[in-house]
């Protein structure tokens, strides 16, 4: 590899011994105003000591800035059986970690180079200036440990100008450490011609590319070499401390440099990296719609690509974004074979071994697979996490469609009675999915199974104008694949006609306690609708509602005063009819009343106005008249009160007892309602009842 000439090297020694080779570049003069310098990415290795075969360390140790370590060590096929522990030091806070291991089952190349190292997988641990590291060898092994044995601390560097918040324009900085490492296989079979990019049956997700992710071409100088197709999808996770979105690039940077730089591969071993955030980043060079050969899964490289994900997912899963993510490269890297993400698919391998659960695999053999499998499927590893490979299941659905979960939240301008959605004409339906709009084509709003409307994949309601008349509502919802899934028929009514008042809203006096302020009154109605009464509701001169049986309700009302009792009807459809009738409750004092016979005053601030009439002597009547639609005689009553004889417009109607045990004042005791307003004489007698022949009367109450 050719070394950029504004590159200088240099070798820091650090505590511990190691030595730290780097690179660094001269300053580009161009800088973000409130963001950071540019700086190139650098690696320093420093080797780890021991006196005996079965440990080796690395005390705690100063270096320069880093934020993605790894262990190394000299021969590619060579395994390391032991735990590796590392701790660092935030530059932040300036904290030493917890002890993190190192995931040591990492893939090998199937054909790999002189100068490629066994490695243990990178481990993101955020901005970094201090490290201590421990190799401790299995219990029960007694091979000794792998000689050249080093810890690599990856300095991404600040390298795009999303980084730094700067125009386009500057070049990213080269970087070298140490001596350029030599093509990774020794296979001397020429390469095969770039192929085609086969068209997908879904579209291409947005794809944030090397040169936009920082790489640095000249870390990866050998040419791609492509596979016939893509049979199937392997995720992984990459493992490591948790970062932010905008630290990603750094993470595929750092990842990219260990692979090529440490391991002393050709490239990212991965095809295709995805951030929490649902970002994909370009993988491995040679273009993204292509069937590049990746180095991600031991023994199956040659008819896959890897997909990973940013992060530890063994006890916790991926996001819905990155979940999402790598549900739309897969389906859309398979889709350019024709291939169900859903599906399974027969594979080739290429290495004899075991996966994660113990099957066997032999080479030349073949095996069935998922079409999008894990990691660990293929090979003995943990990867990629426990709970990510848990989440596999959703991916291939999110994949390969329908969409799933697809129902009805909402359906506004329609009111729902029964199993039947009413409505005026215009209404919005509202749905939700599990599978996330990315991965959807549209959805259609459907009236008697035709669309009226048609949104993105990302909407969440469509609004229609229905005709008067009954209809069937649904949503068809069309994933990107093409397949369709449509929720239930909701039945739809849509009407305009207000309902009626049959009865208009009257009111009738009723028996109780009266008071110049608060008289005793029956509020009835009755209402009607075509299709459906919703409710009935009082406006004034108070407010309630009722439901569409409700046909009365006691009320009261301020005597002397017209009041206008406003109700309104209304239908689920939202029409609506308003009755407002005005009614007038009055007070006849007694003393308004023509007398006969003999009568006594009686004061007390308990009567109406103050006063009353009594009498015992039989036959005495008082006759009132007046025009109106409702009335009631109010009285006083006690355990001596006697009866009266009512008698209405000249014929006797009742005779009431007035007689109660305990003592009342302003007793609404009898009623009478007309169907109209119209004059009347109402006229009480007293009955002379024997041993209690005297009665108190209050006055007649009447609304006009």
């Amino acid at each position: 590899m050719k070394r950029r000439a504004w590159l200088t090297l240099g070798a820091v020694v650090l505590g511990g011994g190691g030595i730290v080779t780097y690179a660094v570049a001269s300053p580009s003069g161009d800088h973000g105003a409130t963001g950071r310098d540019k700086r190139p990415l650098k690696i320093y290795d420093l080797s780890l000591k021991g006196d005996t075969d079965a440990r080796r360390e690395l005390p705690r140790t100063d270096t320069k800035e880093f934020s993605l370590l790894g262990v190394t060590w000299t021969g590619a096929t060579k395994r390391l059986h032991g735990t590796a522990q590392v701790r660092t030091r935030s530059t932040a806070s300036g904290e030493w970690s917890a002890w993190r291991d190192l995931e040591l089952d990492a893939d090998p190349l199937e054909k790999p180079g002189s100068r490629v190292r066994g490695a243990s997988e990178p481990l993101w641990v955020g901005p970094s200036d201090g490290v201590q590291v421990q190799i401790v060898r299995k219990n029960g092994t007694t091979a000794p440990m792998p000689k050249g044995l080093k810890v690599n601390l990856v300095d991404p560097g600040v390298v795009t100008d999303a980084e730094t918040k700067v125009p386009t324009g500057s070049e990213p900085a080269a970087f070298v450490a140490g001596t350029t490492p030599e093509p990774t296989s020794t296979d001397t079979t020429p390469p095969p011609a770039t192929p085609t990019a086969p068209e997908s049956t879904v579209p291409e997700p947005p794809i944030v590319s090397r040169a936009d992710w920082g790489a640095d071409e000249s870390l990866s100088p050998d040419p791609s070499e492509y596979n016939a197709d893509v049979k199937a999808v392997f995720v992984h996770h990459t493992d490591g401390a948790a970062y932010t979105c905008d630290q990603s690039a750094s993470i595929v940077r750092g990842i990219y440099a260990f692979h090529t730089q440490s391991n002393g591969w050709n490239d990212v071993g991965y095809n295709f990296l995805v951030d929490k955030c649902g970002t994909v980043f370009e993988g491995r060079k040679g273009g993204v719609g292509l069937p590049v050969l990746g180095a991600h899964t031991y023994g199956w490289n040659r008819e896959s690509t890897g997909i990973a994900v940013l992060g530890n997912y063994t006890s916790a899963g991926a996001s819905n974004a990155a979940l999402a993510s790598v549900a739309r490269v897969a389906a859309w890297k398979l889709g350019q074979y024709g291939a169900d993400p859903a599906g399974t698919v027969s594979l080739t391998t290429a290495a004899t071994q075991k996966n994660y659960f113990g099957n066997s695999f032999t080479t030349g053999g073949t095996y069935t697979f998922n079409r999008i499998s894990g990691h660990r499927d293929g090979y003995a590893t943990e990867c990629p996490g426990t709970s990510l490979y848990a989440q596999l299941p959703t991916i291939r659905a999110w994949a390969a469609g329908p969409v799933q979960g697809l129902k009805v939240a909402s359906v506004t301008g329609a009111t729902l009675s029964g199993s039947t959605y009413y409505t005026k004409g215009a209404l919005t339906v509202k749905w939700t999915t599990t599978t996330p709009g990315s991965l959807i084509k549209n959805f259609q709003l459907l009236v008697d199974g035709k669309p009226v409307a048609t949104t993105s994949g990302t909407a969440t309601s469509a609004s229609a104008t229905v005709a008067a008349g009954k209809h069937t509502v649904a949503v068809r919802a069309v994933h990107q694949s093409g397949k369709t899934t449509t929720t239930a028929a909701l039945n739809v009514a849509a009407e305009t006609t207000a309902p009626t008042f049959t009865t208009t809203p009257k009111l009738a006096l009723r028996g109780g306690t009266v008071n110049t302020t608060a008289v005793p009154v029956t509020l009835s109605w009755k209402a009607t609708d075509d299709t459906a009464l919703r409710s009935v509701e009082l406006l004034s001169p108070t407010t309630a509602t009722f439901g569409p049986t409700t046909t009365s309700s006691s009320r009261t009302a301020k005597s002397g005063t017209a009041s206008t009792w406003s109700m309104r009807a209304n239908d689920y459809a939202g029409n609506s009819r308003t009755s407002s009738p005005s009614y007038t409750p009055l007070i006849l004092q007694e003393s308004s009343a023509a007398k006969y016979g003999s009568w006594t005053t009686r004061s007390s601030s308990s009567y109406l106005g103050g006063k009353s009439y009594s009498s015992g002597s039989k036959g005495a009547s008082l006759t009132w008249t007046f025009t109106g639609r409702s009335a009631a005689w109010v009285v006083s009553r006690a355990s001596t009160s006697g009866q009266a004889y009512v008698y209405v417009d000249g014929t006797k109607v009742a005779t009431v007892d007035l007689k109660s045990s305990a003592t009342q004042y302003r007793q609404a005791i009898w009623t009478k309602t007309w169907s109209s307003s119209a004059k009347h004489t109402v006229k009480i007698v007293v009955v002379g009842t024997s041993g209690r022949p005297t009665i108190t009367t209050d006055g007649l109450v009447y609304i006009k």
